[in-house]
């Protein structure tokens, strides 16, 4: 049975045996609510090192509301049977108070990388994402740690702020998984009503088509405005952002002249649902 661990010291009791004994760590950071992606990067973890350790937080500090943090699926039971046949060291959930304890006053911050894209729709929603990841890079004192692309901003987002704080943690960037109609798989999937989530596929499709035309040399204007029009009568309430941008460091492009990404977010029945396709 897989131990769920609530303390930072508990944690590091644990940490420190297994680093004695020469293991490699691999961490895995979640909000819960886990799903096929999740576990595929568990095994991704288990893959490469000795011992893993799930995390299951759900971060107050990178909401921008206060409905949407009390909507967030909270399954904890669920999570740990779905991890059970996967055998991992430690299920770590820490209280609150092992996070952010009295007079926590420290942001960890990443410039650049967060301006644009979900960082332009969502004010300090990285600042709590890298604060969060940060402790947990610490507290784990992992060696890897697996997060997959479909948030593949806060992929480059938490792989620069380790850069940069010489963290000793690599980052891997794992595949996004889909169900078999091509919807990015989510936790938040599992707010969706039951209409929206049948016409939630004609995100990829469109950003699909999108790609394809990329390819071939169209303008980027005209094949965005092609697709924005498919996402809307798919059912879409609205379009966030859908953009082209390259695949390293996110900088806006106006052509496939080197590898990039199709990013793009937008919400269907009340629920915001983000998603990215490599190009080229």
């Amino acid at each position: 049975m897989t131990d769920i661990v609530r303390t930072r010291s508990a944690l590091r009791a644990r940490v420190l045996a297994w680093k004695r004994a020469g293991e490699s760590i691999g961490v895995v950071p979640t909000m819960g609510a886990l799903h096929a992606g999740h576990l595929s990067l568990v095994e991704a973890a288990k893959a490469a090192n000795d011992r893993v350790i799930v995390t299951i937080f759900v971060n107050p500090k990178q909401f921008n509301s206060a409905s949407d943090l009390e909507n967030y699926p909270r399954t904890e039971e669920q999570d740990a049977e779905k991890l059970s046949p996967h055998e991992v060291e430690v299920i770590y959930v820490p209280d609150p108070d092992q996070i952010y304890p009295d007079g926590f006053a420290t942001t960890v911050s990443v410039t650049g990388l967060t301006e644009g894209l979900c960082g332009a729709h969502r004010p300090g929603h990285f600042d709590g994402v890298t604060t969060v990841v940060c402790k947990l890079f610490l507290q784990t004192g992992a060696d890897r740690a697996y997060f997959g692309q479909k948030d593949y901003q806060q992929l480059q987002v938490v792989t620069r702020m380790a850069m940069d704080l010489d963290i000793p943690v690599e980052v891997v960037g794992c595949p996004t998984v889909r169900e078999d109609d091509g919807l990015a798989l989510s936790s938040r999937n599992l707010l969706l009503p039951a209409e929206a989530r049948v016409a939630a596929p004609g995100l990829n499709r469109a950003m699909s088509a999108m790609a394809e035309g990329l390819l071939g040399g169209g303008d980027v204007a005209a094949l965005r405005a092609t697709a924005e029009e498919a996402i809307l009568a798919a059912g879409f309430e609205r379009v966030e952002y859908l953009e082209l941008r390259a695949a390293d460091g996110l900088a806006p492009m106006a052509s496939v002249d080197r590898p990039a990404r199709l990013l793009a977010a937008a919400w269907i029945g009340g629920v915001r649902l983000i998603d990215n396709i490599a190009v080229g």
